[in-house]
């Protein structure tokens, strides 16, 4: 069920910061988007991932593992790097902000929220049920679907999770893997990953969704294929590859 967390989390919150949220859109507009309780949910994936190499590595490389990831996932550092490129990519806050602190918005985070919690994914680790909805609700999901970068965020984080233990390798046996090498498997399994979430997008987000009516994912709708909906979601795809440090050079970037 990592995909299902991963679908979700596009940006990361900001709670070293929260006393700023009354002067800082920015600050604002991850809390009201519920990151952080998503934070709260990712690390919870990380500490998942690390102790599920407990039994197979030899000490000194597992505590490697958990101290690299520990130093990479540094809530402080990835706030820094995420919040640098979120206010980089995204001029103007406040459409989003708006839309995302109105009912519907709300109800959509409170969704979102309740689907990444330990206690769900724990009861979906087989799978998500198959949705029976008709063709009206399945048609707004598609929309839906076609809106967000679900399956692009969801390859970034999936990959994070699980190249703790390559980036631990990679640190104890400097040259383990050349750089093109390397950045040639991370793009193949990151368009692997991508293949297999939108495969079952539609039905995880019908699940996810399953309380909100077809008129409030209209208006979900609405905002997502409109431009600031559109340049919101590029921009927190963006923020969230910042703050995983995905790629070589964003660490240095978002500086």
């Amino acid at each position: 069920m990592r995909a299902l967390l991963a679908v979700f989390l596009l940006i990361f919150t900001l709670p070293s910061l929260a006393a700023n949220t009354a002067t800082d859109p920015y600050v604002e507009l991850y809390r009201a988007g519920g990151w952080p309780e998503q934070r709260a949910h990712f690390h919870d994936a990380l500490k998942a991932a690390q102790q599920r190499y407990r039994n197979s590595l030899p000490p000194a490389i597992y505590q490697a593992l958990v101290d690299n990831s520990n130093q990479r996932f540094a809530p402080a550092a990835m706030d820094q790097r995420a919040l640098a490129s979120l206010r980089q990519q995204l001029p103007n806050p406040q459409p989003a902000l708006t839309f995302l602190q109105s009912p519907v918005g709300r109800k959509i985070i409170a969704s979102e929220v309740q689907a990444t919690r330990r206690a769900q994914l724990a009861q979906n680790a087989q799978g998500i049920p198959r949705s029976q909805a008709g063709a009206t609700r399945r048609l707004l999901i598609g929309h839906l679907v076609q809106a967000l970068p679900a399956k692009e965020a969801g390859a970034e984080v999936s990959l994070a999770l699980a190249g703790v233990a390559a980036d631990s390798l990679s640190q104890m046996i400097p040259g383990l893997l050349g750089g093109e090498q390397a950045q040639g498997l991370l793009n193949g399994q990151r368009q692997r990953l991508m293949g297999q979430i939108a495969g079952d997008l539609d039905n995880t987000l019908l699940y996810v969704y399953r309380d909100l009516s077809d008129f409030e994912l209209e208006e979900y709708i609405s905002f997502a294929e409109s431009a600031a909906g559109q340049a919101y979601y590029q921009a927190a795809l963006a923020a969230l590859r910042a703050g995983l440090n995905a790629e070589p050079n964003t660490a240095s970037a978002g500086q």
